[in-house]
């Protein structure tokens, strides 16, 4: 275990960690964990103003160290916030075929403050949320490329509560 984790901070860089949450934290630096500590959420800036996702982030399976990586968009009528997660998705002129076959899980993206009241995900710049639900994550990420031997192998909750903040 100590090992999987020394290799999953290689993988994000050397970042510290830092007990702030709430108010002290942003999302784009807020870190969650799942119940069991098998996944962990890490959001980091979007880098672009004129990006048209709203949030980005990094879903680790700290077993066995496989990364994914997931955005947040704007899309639909009336608008919501929804988040797509991936597995080693081309890069460059991506066909919609390439795209659906690294897709690990897409769906809405709501926060959960700590009274229970459910919202859309946070901006990047405010306070990060208590909680971040990822509705049917757990199922699709098993009918997804990025599980089965040597890849994940441990069961997600769809809820991920914040843990920490990166410095």
């Amino acid at each position: 275990m100590v090992i999987a984790r020394s290799l999953l901070v290689a993988a994000l860089g050397t970042v510290a960690v830092t007990p702030a949450l709430g108010q002290e934290c942003s999302q784009a630096r807020a870190i969650y964990g799942d119940r069991d500590g098998a996944y962990e959420l890490r959001f980091e800036p979007v880098g672009s103003e004129s990006a048209v996702t709203s949030n980005h982030f990094k879903v680790a399976v700290l077993k066995p160290d496989l990364l994914l990586d997931g955005v947040v968009m704007p899309t639909g009528e009336p608008e919501r916030a929804t988040g797509i997660i991936m597995h080693n998705c081309p890069t460059g002129d991506v066909t919609g075929e390439e795209l659906r076959k690294c897709t690990v899980w897409q769906g809405p993206v709501y926060s959960v403050d700590k009274t229970g009241a459910i919202a859309e995900i946070p901006a990047e710049d405010a306070p990060a949320a208590h909680q971040i639900l990822l509705p049917d994550f757990g199922p699709a990420l098993r009918a997804s490329s990025a599980w089965g031997k040597g890849k994940a192998e441990v069961d997600s909750w769809d809820a991920f509560t914040l843990k920490g903040c990166a410095a």
